[in-house]
C-alpha cells in the first residue's frame, strides 16, 4: 500500500508499505478514504518531539470505511464509513472512565503522561497513522464512530481532532456570559476555538497571529476580532489597554511549540531543543490574563520542561486548565451543532492533495505557502 514514511526532519516521502493486519481480536483494518494534515504533525515533521522514528506513518485525523474486523468486534461491520478519534484508548481503564480517552493507561502503559495517538511518534505508542491506504485501528468497539447518513465526511473528519480540540480549549476556559476571550494562533485549532468561544457566551472574542492569511480568514469564518502581533510593540501591555487594563477573562494557547515572537525562547526551544519548544504564547496567556482568569492550554508541547512564568500565575491566582483532547465525549455535541449549522468544519479545508504528493503538502502547510489553511491527503482509492 501507499503510505507517508518519516525519514528525518524535514524529509518525508510516499512509500510501499506492506498493508496492515489483524493483530488482535479487537483490532480493525480500515480503508482510509480521507486523511488531514495536522499542525501537530508539523512538529513531528521538524523533529521537535522524541523518538519519532525512521519509517514511521503520521495521521492521526482520518476518516475511512470497515474493511475487516477482528473476530471480537460486535460494534462494527466491514463497508461501515466510520471518523476515527486521534486518540487511541482501551474505554475501560480508570481514566477511560473517566472519559479522559486522552490518558488512556493500557494502550501507552510505559508513559506517565500522554496515552495513544495514531502516528504520533513512540512516545505516543508508536501507532503508525492514517496517511496511508490502510491503517490497524486497535480498540476498535470503543474508538471509531459511524459517521452519521447526513453528515458530509469532511464535516466528519474535522471531528476527528481540530474541531474537538478547538471547541475543548473553549469549554477549559470556563467561559461565563459576556467573557472576553483571546485565542493566541489563527491555525485551524484556534479557528475552531475562536469559533466555539461564541457558543459559550463569550461577548468578545480576539486572535492573535502574526500570519495576515489566517488573521483574515479566522476574521471572516468566528466573526472575531484579529491582532497581527507584528504591529504591536508588546501582545500583553496591548491587550491590557484593550480591556481596560485589567486583561481578557480568558486566554487559549492554541499554538504550542512551534511558537514565533520572543528570539530566546525559538532559540532554547526550537534551535538548540534546550527546553520542549517555544512557549511563547503561554507565557503571553498567562502574562496577560486577568488576575483569577483561566488559561487554557491545547497547544502541543514535548515532554522535560519549558520557559514559563509560573510565579506570575500563582500570584495572579489564575486557573490551568489543560489536556489531550478527549474527542469522544465531545463528539454527540460537536454532532449537534454541525447538523443546526452553527459550524461548517468543512469550510476550513483550503487544499485536498493526492497521498503521492503528501511531501509537498507538508511543505506547503509547513512553509504557510498559496494562504494554506488546512491540507487533506486523499488516498487513490479514496477518492469519491
Amino acid at each position: 500500500m501507499l503510505a507517508m514514511s518519516y525519514r528525518g526532519p524535514y524529509r518525508i516521502r510516499t512509500v510501499n508499505k506492506p498493508e496492515p493486519e489483524i493483530e488482535h481480536p479487537n483490532d480493525a483494518i480500515i480503508r482510509v478514504t480521507r486523511a488531514a494534515i495536522c499542525g501537530s504533525d508539523l512538529h513531528l515533521y521538524h523533529g521537535l518531539v522524541p523518538d519519532t522514528r525512521v519509517g514511521h506513518t503520521f495521521g492521526h485525523e482520518f476518516t475511512g470505511i470497515v474493511e475487516e474486523v477482528g473476530s471480537s468486534v460486535q460494534n462494527l461491520k466491514p463497508g461501515d464509513h466510520v471518523l476515527v478519534p486521534f486518540n487511541i484508548f482501551c474505554g475501560t481503564c480508570f481514566f477511560c472512565q473517566k472519559e479522559l480517552f486522552g490518558n488512556c493507561h493500557d494502550t501507552n502503559s510505559y508513559a506517565s503522561a500522554v496515552g495513544s495517538i495514531y502516528g504520533y511518534s513512540h512516545t505516543a505508542g508508536g501507532y503508525d497513522g492514517g496517511q496511508a491506504e490502510y491503517v490497524r485501528v486497535p480498540f476498535a468497539d470503543v474508538g471509531p464512530v459511524k459517521i452519521p447518513e447526513n453528515m458530509a465526511e469532511e464535516d466528519a473528519l474535522l471531528c476527528t481532532d481540530a474541531f474537538p480540540t478547538g471547541y475543548q480549549a473553549a469549554e477549559m476556559g470556563e467561559i461565563k456570559q459576556g467573557d472576553t476571550v483571546v485565542v493566541f494562533g489563527a491555525g485551524p485549532v484556534g479557528i475552531f476555538a475562536a469559533k466555539s468561544a461564541w457558543l459559550f457566551g463569550a461577548g468578545r472574542v480576539i486572535v492573535i497571529d502574526h500570519v495576515q492569511y489566517r488573521l483574515d480568514f479566522v476574521k471572516q469564518y468566528a466573526q472575531c476580532e484579529t491582532i497581527n502581533f507584528l504591529d504591536i510593540d508588546d501582545p500583553v501591555v496591548h491587550l491590557k489597554k484593550i480591556t481596560d487594563y485589567i486583561g481578557p477573562d480568558v486566554c487559549i494557547d492554541a499554538v504550542g511549540a512551534e511558537a514565533s515572537g520572543s528570539a530566546l525562547q525559538r532559540l532554547t526551544g526550537v534551535k538548540l531543543k534546550l527546553q520542549a519548544g517555544s512557549a511563547t504564547a503561554l507565557m503571553w496567556a498567562i502574562n496577560s490574563v486577568r488576575k483569577g482568569g483561566v488559561v487554557s492550554i491545547v497547544g502541543v508541547y514535548g515532554p522535560t520542561f519549558n520557559l514559563v512564568p509560573i510565579g506570575n500565575a500563582v500570584n495572579k491566582g489564575l486557573t490551568l486548565r489543560m489536556n489531550q483532547t478527549s474527542v469522544k465525549r465531545n463528539l454527540p455535541r460537536l454532532f449537534e451543532h454541525i447538523q443546526a449549522g452553527r459550524v461548517d468544519p468543512k469550510a476550513i479545508i483550503t487544499h485536498r492533495i493526492p497521498l503521492e504528493e503528501v511531501a509537498e503538502g507538508y511543505h506547503m502547510f509547513a512553509s504557510k505557502l498559496d494562504n494554506c489553511i488546512k491540507a487533506v491527503c486523499i488516498p487513490p482509492k479514496g477518492w469519491h
